[in-house]
């Protein structure tokens, strides 16, 4: 459903179930910043000498950012995606050394009070790039060769250099940086490369290669392991048909996977103490405390839980009132909601970005352009990794990474990171009414 209006409207063609979607959740996230950081000493909502009135800040700075955003046309986006990318990337290069360390990590600039972190606007430019990439190889290639465009990522050396622009920031992100988190989110992207056509293979080496890292750290003994890959290859050779081809891609596989057990191994010998902790922590591996490694996941878990169906009430939350569980206004903001909302208010919240997630799908399956319906699954696809990763390790589902939840954790660089991500999406659906078949 669109606002249709006249075209030289600044709201034409804007899905405005879209941004009411996206304002409830930022409104929604508001209040639970200032639940979880409530001061009675500053009560007022709007004091900006708090989180709660700064956040407020941040999302007026988001709102002038969405207007903007529709106030361009919709080809700049696509003209400028690989200098988005490249200048981005180029920040992104240059903060560990001219910016500053916050939280042992030097990947801020600091302006004054007004912290910026360059990796968070790096996901919308590697959507933009990406976009623009696959979208000019499929004209290129129908132009030339008649191919459809989903058999585009069966060519290798497209799909290398499509991985390549997610590679890359990754890299930057973790080794300059050390942000896991923000790193391991480019890894979402790879939905997008499925969607136009990559292999479902690789998704599926994809899965063997987590499983397989699992086993690697539960399984006591490494022998066994590879004793039992190589009892899985016999097996299998004798349901396949015993070709040398058949033959030797067995053996590569098994060769790959007992080298890939060996190395997680190794790796995870040479991980920072802290960084083992919390595999050790999600894995279950070993004797943990409660009152110092799994602390954080610990409490968070008895603060959603004690929120029972209905909740606490609002800034009725002791767990968070008391400062219980650490980081409660940014990567652990859900357990706010979670015990002051309850199951019900949770699974609102849930619900919301879901259906956030799930109109973006929708949207971007009627688009008119490559470029548009590439960049949309592009936003899905990080808005989704964000909310799984997000909500998982506050219930102790998934490691405990930092990433923040969508348009709720406190943070400026995070607002408007999604802010910008999504809305540059908001005005290329408007657009589409403007693009001929």
């Amino acid at each position: 459903m669109a606002l249709r209006r006249s075209e030289n409207s600044l709201f034409y063609g804007v899905d405005r179930i879209t941004v009411l979607t996206y304002g409830l959740l930022v409104f929604m996230g508001w209040l639970n910043i200032y639940a979880a950081v409530y001061n009675e000493e500053h009560q007022n909502i709007f004091d900006t000498s708090q989180k709660y009135g700064k956040q407020l800040i941040w999302i007026g700075g988001a709102v002038i950012i969405a207007f903007s955003i529709l106030l361009i046309d919709a080809g700049f986006y696509t003209v400028f995606s690989y200098w988005f990318y490249g200048i981005v990337l180029l920040l992104c290069l240059l903060v560990p050394y001219l910016g500053r360390e916050v939280k042992g990590s030097r990947s801020w600039f600091r302006f004054g009070d007004v912290g910026v972190q360059p990796a968070e606007f790096m996901k919308f430019a590697t959507c933009l790039a990406l976009a623009k990439f696959l979208s000019n190889e499929n004209l290129v290639i129908i132009s030339r060769y008649r191919l459809r465009f989903k058999d585009l990522l069966k060519n290798y050396k497209n799909t290398l250099i499509a991985v390549m622009f997610l590679v890359v920031p990754m890299l930057i992100i973790k080794v300059l940086q050390d942000e896991t988190g923000l790193a391991i989110v480019f890894v979402a992207l790879i939905i997008v490369l499925y969607r136009e056509g990559l292999s479902i293979n690789f998704l599926l080496f994809g899965l063997l290669a987590v499983v397989l890292f699992v086993l690697s750290l539960v399984v006591a003994k490494i022998t066994t392991l590879i004793i039992v890959l190589a009892g899985i290859t016999l097996v299998a050779l004798l349901f396949i048909k015993r070709t040398m081809r058949n033959i030797v891609f067995a053996a590569i596989i098994f060769i790959g996977a007992s080298g890939m057990v060996l190395g997680t191994k190794k790796m995870y010998e040479k991980l920072e103490p802290h960084q083992k902790v919390r595999i050790d922590v999600l894995l279950g591996i070993g004797e943990v405390d409660l009152k110092d490694e799994a602390y954080n996941v610990n409490q968070s878990k008895i603060a959603i839980g004690s929120g029972g169906f209905l909740g606490k009430g609002y800034l009725q939350g002791t767990q968070t009132k008391y400062n219980f569980v650490p980081e409660q206004d940014t990567d652990f903001i859900f357990c706010t909601v979670g015990e002051e909302w309850g199951f019900l208010g949770s699974a609102i919240v849930i619900f919301l970005e879901l259906f956030l997630i799930l109109r973006i799908i929708f949207l971007s399956e009627r688009q008119r352009s490559a470029f548009s319906r590439i960049y949309g699954y592009g936003v899905a696809a990080v808005l989704f990794f964000h909310v799984c990763i997000n909500i998982g390790m506050t219930i102790g589902l998934m490691p405990v990474i930092g990433i923040p939840l969508p348009f709720f954790s406190y943070g400026g660089s995070a607002l408007w990171s999604f802010t910008i991500l999504l809305f540059i999406f908001i005005k290329l659906d408007a657009n589409r009414l403007l693009i001929l078949r």
